[in-house]
């Protein structure tokens, strides 16, 4: 395994990490809240929970890596194990139209050969896990996330 990249056998594997990547953010939440301002940790918490929803909608896919933000530690932030089924890209931003990271997820997902591409992101805008059919495009399916 490359460094930087994490292999998930099952969703709660995702859960205990999650939980306690959350743990460690209280305090750094409430201060990132008062600039409006999201960082690294919140993009590994988007992350963490698309695996969630990459298990319910793909449980044959094997496990799920994942390297938010390690560039080029794989070629995308999401993949399943399976390889050529399941590809993601993850973010978190206040808005997800912000520095065009949407847009710039389409191309490069755009470029992929995965039967099923996603972009996952989490954003105070779309608050909640659900599908996003109104942003979609090229055949990628976009989701909203809690973190």
């Amino acid at each position: 395994m490359k460094p930087g990249v994490i292999l998930f056998r099952d969703a709660a594997q995702a859960d205990e990490l999650a939980g306690q990547v959350r743990a460690s953010a209280t305090k750094p939440q409430a201060w990132i809240a008062l600039f409006g301002e999201v960082n690294q940790i919140w993009t590994y918490l988007a992350a963490l929970s698309a695996v969630r929803v990459l298990f319910e909608l793909h449980p044959g896919a094997g496990s799920f890596s994942i390297a938010p933000g390690a560039h080029a530690a794989q070629p995308l932030d999401g993949m399943s194990e399976v390889a050529g089924q399941v590809g993601a890209e993850t973010f978190a931003a206040v808005d997800p139209e912000s520095n065009c990271k949407l847009a710039k997820d389409f191309i490069k997902l755009a470029g992929r050969a995965e039967l099923h591409r996603y972009v996952f992101f989490a954003s105070p805008v779309f608050p909640g896990t659900t599908r996003l059919p109104q942003l979609e495009r090229g055949g990628v399916q976009v989701w909203s996330v809690d973190v």
